[in-house]
């Protein structure tokens, strides 16, 4: 894998590490009031006439009003988002600013019930397209793929320059390899601290806490103000990785003045506080102990290396070996391992096939498929369809992951066939096996308290975590018409101090489905949808090209509605139906109208199957000329 160091601008991805810029200059071109010293204190001495004091305090005023009179003529501030607003996943958010557009993030979302055959949702990019020579840039705040997910396809469409933290940049390389487009990617290297300047945008990366390293926030310094856009955190005051993330430079930001505070909204309405990743650690050594005996299957996020490194560590501790199954959490070790993130002893990491060489309380399985999701390596554990892997009642299997969202019956399944074999399970809603990596009440409402936003903007959330979200803001003292609730494609403008919706942006979703991006839309769902709940029917006429007659009777081919051999009656009713229905329609057939003879086929049997079945199948007529 291509070195991520600073000398790795020799990659095919020209990835390379972009150091600390000495940005004074820019920062103080971009952002002088926050930059300028504050004006000495002004003690009048009693020597000191009152109009000598007050020509001083003239004179020391002076930058502050000039500094007020270039806002008031500065150009508006645009954000708007492309994806995480009423939803989970998908996020991608954008700042404009004259000519200039900076991303922030590129994610996709995985499908729900109502999108059968759906691989993957991306956002719609319709807008960036039409204007790709504005586009400074794409900043990204972690590795999960609700942040990084759509890039492979929006770099196909893009070509502009990414900057992420080592991990994250790793973890992109990895998933641009796979889609063939590595080499064309221009790919930098960030680190928390670093200030960036795209454009008229000058970019402050902050180190901060959630379920993956080397997670980032963005203070985003524009002539307008300055915007704080979190990503997913959380206040972690004993991290696995050793670091804090960093509330005294938010702190500081906050007295300098924020303009508007863009935060995430997932955990907005559980109250309190969220548990430290390291009393995850703990649990695990009592579950490793408890189970001596026993073979251990856990089952997490690939992209969560903190959780994996834990059970690295109490599989060490126990003296267990470690296989990992599911390609996705072998890519991530992979990647995670050559960056250093992980620790990882030698010899503890076994193959898969080499598992049953060992006795089973020697061994651990690391594997994909916590949210249920039926291709994943657990689901096919469950279902007996592992080509490795058999569940038995030695094995205890360990759920370290919440329910995304709409996955809850998925997982419910899975533990249901797991408990069937006889298998210990231990998942959420039994055991403190897992933590959230977002923040929940309490650490949203510092996070506000120490910024202290004129303006507060929750995002990534379903409806009603944006809603208890912009409650909270408005607890901890930000007025409620400062609070905007977005929809997708919504510009709110930040315009001379004030803020206000000012039109939209094409937004939407494109949907993914094999080798396909966008061809599957709204009319193509809607016909899957109808083929699931009430099948198909195919009914083939054969017809004199000379005559318009029919030469034999039409074929009927059921599929998803009845089964043909178990209903001959009404397979009959329909062959009779549809006969008399081309012997009242001679004038169509002679005339060759072949559509209007579909359609009056079509409505024939509508009629007759709905009041037959009460079902309204999909009927398919195909006429053959003969």
């Amino acid at each position: 894998m291509e070195n991520r160091t600073k000398n790795s601008g020799k990659t095919t991805a020209k990835s390379r590490s972009y150091t600390a810029m000495s940005s004074k200059k820019s920062y103080s071109k971009n952002q002088g009031a926050e930059k300028k010293p504050a004006p000495p204190s002004i003690a009048v001495s009693k020597k000191e006439t009152n109009q000598a004091a007050k020509s001083r305090m003239v004179k020391e005023r002076k930058p502050r009003k000039a500094l007020q009179t270039a806002q008031k003529h500065a150009s508006p501030l645009k954000f708007m988002s492309l994806g995480g607003l009423d939803e989970i996943g998908k996020n991608m958010y954008l700042y404009e600013y004259e000519d200039k557009i900076l991303i922030v993030d590129s994610g996709l979302a995985f499908p729900d019930d109502e999108m059968p055959g759906i691989d993957l949702v991306i956002p719609d990019i319709t807008y960036l397209t039409k204007n790709k020579d504005k586009i400074a840039g794409i900043v990204i705040t972690h590795g999960h793929e609700d942040h990084i997910g759509a890039l492979p396809y929006v770099l196909k469409e893009l070509s502009v320059p990414v900057y992420g933290t080592n991990l994250t940049i790793g973890l992109i390389q990895c998933k641009l390899r796979e889609h063939g487009n590595l080499k064309e990617s221009n790919l930098n290297t960030i680190k928390a601290g670093d200030r960036l300047q795209l454009g008229p945008f000058l970019v402050e990366v902050i180190h901060s806490n959630h379920s993956i390293a080397d997670s980032v926030m963005f203070a985003i310094h524009t002539p307008a103000g300055t915007v704080i856009h979190t990503g997913d955190f959380k206040i972690d005051c004993t991290p696995i990785d050793g670091s804090m993330i960093d509330l005294a430079r938010l702190g500081e930001l906050g007295k300098q003045g924020v303009l508007a505070l863009v935060s995430d909204s997932t955990n907005a309405e559980r109250a309190g506080y969220t548990m430290s990743e390291s009393i995850v650690g703990t649990k695990f050594d009592e579950i490793f102990a408890s189970a001596a005996n026993n073979r251990i299957i856990v089952a997490t996020f690939a992209s969560n290396i903190h959780r994996v490194q834990q059970v690295i560590n109490s599989a060490v501790k126990y003296g267990r070996k470690v296989a990992v199954s599911g390609r996705s959490m072998e890519n991530i070790l992979d990647v995670a391992g050559e960056l250093g993130y992980m620790k990882i002893p030698k010899g503890t990491i076994i193959k898969l096939e080499d598992v049953k060489r060992y006795p089973s309380n020697r061994v651990v399985i690391c594997t994909t498929g916590s949210q249920g999701e039926p291709m994943a390596a657990l689901s096919r554990m469950a279902m007996n369809d592992h080509r490795t892997i058999e569940i038995s009642s030695n094995d205890v299997i360990v759920i370290s992951a919440s329910p995304i969202p709409g996955n809850e019956k998925m997982i419910s399944k899975v533990v249901d066939e797991l408990f069937k074999k006889g298998a210990t399970v231990i998942y959420d809603a039994l055991d403190d096996i897992h933590v959230s990596g977002h923040a929940k009440s309490e650490e949203l409402k510092i996070i506000i308290g120490i910024t202290k936003p004129k303006y507060f903007v929750p995002v990534h959330g379903e409806h009603r975590h944006l809603m208890l979200h912009k409650n909270l803001a408005e607890l901890m003292g930000v007025p409620s018409e400062n609070c905007y609730i977005l929809g997708l494609g919504n510009v709110l403008e930040f315009n001379n101090g004030a803020a206000k919706i000012n039109g939209n942006v094409p937004s939407g979703q494109v949907l993914i489905d094999g080798l396909g991006v966008g061809d599957v839309g709204n009319i193509v769902l809607r016909d899957r949808k109808h083929l699931a709940q009430d099948g198909l029917i195919v009914v083939i006429v054969t017809i004199d090209s000379v005559t318009g007659e029919l030469i034999s009777d039409p074929d009927i081919i059921s599929r998803g509605f009845v089964y043909v051999r178990e209903s001959e009656d009404l397979m009959g009713e329909i062959r009779d139906r549809v006969i008399k229905t081309v012997d009242t329609h001679t004038d169509l057939s002679q005339q060759k109208d072949w559509s209007a003879l579909k359609v009056a086929i079509r409505s024939q049997l509508n009629t007759y199957l709905y009041q037959k079945t009460k079902r309204s199948p999909m009927l398919l007529p195909v006429i053959v000329e003969v």
